[in-house]
This record gives structure tokens, sequence and C-alpha cells, in this order.
């Protein structure tokens, strides 16, 4: 069970903030997630009593930073059931899946394959797009069904040899669907191919275990899991981390180099991690990872369910508005008033003081499966309130033609 208004009193940003003279209602949690005070705290101290760098210096400091730094690797490697060496850290998923596609690039011919769907954030579409164009191969996408789920009898029907690549997201980011990714895996490694699965959505929302899921890459961020921004992580079999190549070198990335061009690269992770990394953010990323684990993931999960069928259930009985995921596996909203351009209706949203995102979400493929240019979307979270979706609903239920055009005038 999760003691919700225990939790809210870890979070600065949910004491007393005010949005347009109202109490703070923050429904963007998919885009990034408020910090407990210890993420901060953790944060602080890195630059109060450290502040030096890692795996570079032989004293006492730097040896400090080390132990941080590599254990926050070995507690996200715990997280998500993999081993210390397969973790690399990066500045996000966006870096991580683009890591994953011009490093695996090599290993693609022409007439190869690439498989995907609509539903896709941009970082897990436009790298393969850029890929297949440099190499020659095609990129398809999985029909989605009449909800916009991913059926497995899809993936099954579009399976083949040429395919090379799987890329999907576990978790989708617009409509908040989990994609059956042990499934998935287990049919793409039968006709030899890999899949990298992003997990930006899902691993902030519940368990994750790559090894039982048995994908061969998964890319997620810190700042959607209540941890800092500019830092992320990718996780990939060590035998293909160590095949393939980074597509960048420097400092860090090497043991040894010599005026002739010859380069040997470290062993993975490290030989992805060039230059000097975000070392405060992995240090908060850790209490970020230490906070979420002691309440626990599938608590965690459970709430957001209950929470999600719960504003479902009201926002339903609403004739002024349309809802795209009712069925949603997790709390995300995807909805649009009637008649009333979503940016619009933002607007009036943030009058009420309620934070929602308005647009595309990444997900432009994805638009004209819905049949409009964009949504509005709420998306909850742990520290959210029975009593903030009772609030929102009213908003929504006052969000008019009229009232969203009131706000510009």
């Amino acid at each position: 069970m999760i003691d919700v208004e225990k939790i809210r009193k870890d979070f600065p940003m949910l004491q007393n903030k005010k949005m347009q003279g109202h109490d703070l209602i923050y429904f963007d949690n998919a885009a990034t997630t408020f910090k407990p005070q210890c993420v901060i705290d953790a944060v602080t101290h890195y630059y109060t009593d450290l502040s030096v760098n890692a795996h570079r210096g032989d004293y006492e400091l730097s040896y400090q930073v080390d132990s941080e730094y590599e254990g926050c690797r070995k507690a996200v490697a715990s997280f998500i059931h993999a081993d210390e060496k397969e973790i690399v850290f990066t500045s996000g998923a966006s870096n991580s899946l683009n890591l994953v596609a011009y490093g695996y690039k090599k290993f693609l011919k022409k007439g190869d394959v690439v498989l995907s769907c609509e539903a896709e954030h941009a970082s897990n579409i436009l790298p393969w797009m850029k890929v297949c164009e440099e190499v020659g191969c095609e990129l398809c996408y999985i029909e989605l069904d009449e909800e916009g789920r991913l059926p497995i009898e899809n993936f099954r029907k579009v399976m083949n040899e040429r395919v090379k690549v799987v890329a999907l997201a576990q978790v989708t980011n617009v409509l908040g669907y989990e994609v059956p990714m042990k499934e998935i895996c287990a049919i793409a490694h039968e006709y030899g191919a890999i899949v990298t699965m992003d997990i930006a959505q899902s691993a902030p929302h519940m368990s994750v275990d790559v090894k039982d899921i048995d994908c061969d890459f998964a890319s997620f961020s810190a700042h959607k899991m209540c941890g800092p921004t500019g830092i992320g992580v990718l996780y990939g079999k060590f035998e293909l981390l160590q095949k393939m190549d980074p597509f960048m070198v420097g400092g860090g990335s090497n043991a040894r180099f010599d005026m002739c061009g010859n380069i040997l690269l470290k062993d993975a992770p490290y030989k992805y991690e060039t230059g000097t990394p975000a070392i405060e953010a992995v240090i908060g990323f850790h209490a970020a990872i230490d906070y979420l684990s002691a309440i626990g993931m599938d608590n965690i999960h459970q709430y957001e369910q209950e929470l999600h069928a719960y504003a479902i259930e009201k926002l339903s009985k609403l004739d002024n508005l349309i809802l795209y995921n009712p069925h949603a596996d997790g709390g995300i909203i995807t909805f649009n008033v009637k008649d009333v351009f979503a940016q619009d209706a933002a607007s009036y949203f943030n009058s009420q003081g309620v934070a929602v995102r308005a647009g595309q979400h990444c997900a432009k493929l994805l638009m004209d499966k819905l049949n409009t240019s964009a949504t509005l979307r709420a998306s909850c979270t742990f520290y959210n309130t029975k009593e903030e979706v009772d609030r929102f609903v009213e908003v929504c239920k006052n969000a008019t033609i009229e009232n969203c055009l009131n706000v510009f005038f």
C-alpha cells in the first residue's frame, strides 16, 4: 500500500505551489517527474562534499566519487535485473536509443528490415530512419488494432527472416499501452533478430526484468523516475555491447592509442562513456532508485492503475471529451476537448492550475491513427491523489469552447 500524503511531503514542488492562483495539480509526469528531497540532497552532496571528477584521480576524494558513481551502476543493474557490466550511462533515453541504432548499423545490409510501430516516440523511430537511409534497409511498421494496441498476432504476421531489428516501447508514451515484449523477444530471436526496447515509460512505473523479457537492449531516463535530468541508461547484453562501436570516442573510453591510429577501446560499458559524465546526476539517480525501490514498483504500478481507473470512470461520463485510451495500462490519460484545439484547451487547464501536456508528444505518426492533429495528455504518478483527479474532472467538465477561448480575451 502507498501512503500518498506521507510521500507528498518528500517533494518540495508539491508544497503549497500555486499556478494561476490555484493549487498546482501536476499531471505531466510522463514528460518529467518532480524530485524528492533525498534526490536534491544527493546532488547537493556531490557539489558540497565531493565535487571532483570520476575515474580520473589517484586521491581520496576521487576514490569516493568513483565508489558512489559505480554504486549507482550497481543499483541500476539490480533495479532492472541486469549485470553491472551491461549498464551504460548516457545523457538520457534518446541518447541511448541513438547509440543502439548507430552502434548496430554495421551489422545491417541493404534489404534488411527494421520493425517498429506507429505509436513509437521519435527517439525510437528517427535514428532507424537515418540508419535505413544510410544502409539501404527498410523500416516497416507493425499494424496496431483499432484501440491503438499492438497485438502479438499482428507482430507474428510481419515477422520474417529479413527482419534484423525490432524497435518498440514496452509502454507507449501517448496511449500508455503495455506491449507484450517477452513474447515479441521470443519470436524475434527465433528469426535471429535483436530487440531494442524503450522503457522510458515503463521503468518509472512498474517492475522491469530485462533478463526475463530477454530483450537485447533497453533504454530509459532518470528524470522520468524522480531522478535528475541529463542522465539515462542503456542496458545491453554484454556480448552485443562488446561487438558494437560507440559513436563517440575520447577521454575515458580508450585503454590506449598511438600516433599510427591504433586505438584500443576499453571493455563495455566504459567504452561508451566518453568524457566527463554528469556525476552529480548519477549520484542523484542512485537516490531516486533507492527511493522508488523503498516504495515498491509493484505498489506504484497498482496505485497508478487505480488512479487511472478512478479518473476514467468519471471522465467517461462527460460528453464534451474524446477519450483515446480508456483502457490504458498505467497512469496516462489521452483526450481532447470536443471542437477545441489541444493547445487552446491546455491554456484553459493552465488557467485553472492544472498542468497537462498538449501536442503530438513526439509521436507524430500516431496522430493519423487517432485522426487528430494533436491531443491532450494527463499523466499521473504515485504522488498524485484522487482529490487532484476530482479537481481535474471538474476542470474538464467546464472546458467548453467559450471558457477555453475566454483565456485569451
